[in-house]
């Protein structure tokens, strides 16, 4: 079984990064196949709304890297969209992916039905709960089983790595990975 975590920070390898990554250790320990999509440095352009992916199962401008993307969220079994919180809400580029995905997913029904969806936020003080709130109406939206941890799914840094500092932002991460593996265990 197939887990896809997409980082929608504009840092490559920072907070965000570190959190998922703790996520995706708890995964692998349990021998499930994981991988982490960075978008820092990618344009995602925003949906045109021309509903032309009606059918097709996938977005037909291909001008960034959403159609791959979208094929990679198809293909797994569990999908954790992580994003750093910005204006407390998700980051445009992953603002961008969620709309495009959602008009995909509504023209072309059950595309993500029964998958499991994990919400991760990093924040520098607040709005971090907009961040996970945002990611999480996505997943219940296109009928996805949505994980949770022992609290909400946040750490707290601003500089690259102080995130990793916030013990109780750490252990909910590793929580958040044991929990998705507990749910894709009884989804075989």
């Amino acid at each position: 079984m197939k887990v896809l975590a997409i980082n929608g920070s504009s840092r490559k390898d920072g907070n965000t990064a570190d959190m998922l990554n703790l996520v995706l250790g708890e995964l692998e320990k349990e021998g499930y196949e994981t991988e982490h999509i960075q978008l820092a440095g990618h344009t995602i352009n925003p949906c045109k709304a021309c509903f032309e992916c009606a059918g097709k199962k996938n977005c037909v401008f291909g001008n960034d890297i959403f159609q791959e993307l979208y094929k990679k969220m198809t293909e797994a079994d569990a999908i954790i969209l992580g994003s750093s919180t910005y204006s407390a809400d998700v980051s445009s580029t992953l603002k961008a992916v969620i709309e495009r995905a959602s008009v995909v997913s509504d023209t072309n029904p059950g595309m993500f039905r029964h998958k499991i969806g994990g919400a991760v936020a990093v924040a520098r003080r607040a709005g971090a709960m907009n961040t996970i709130d945002t990611i999480n109406h996505f997943f219940l939206n296109k009928e996805m089983y949505v994980a949770g941890s022992t609290y909400w799914n946040i750490a707290y840094g601003r500089l690259p790595g102080e995130a990793m500092k916030d013990e109780e932002g750490v252990a909910n991460m590793k929580n958040l990975g044991q929990n998705i593996a507990w749910i894709l265990e009884r989804l075989k």
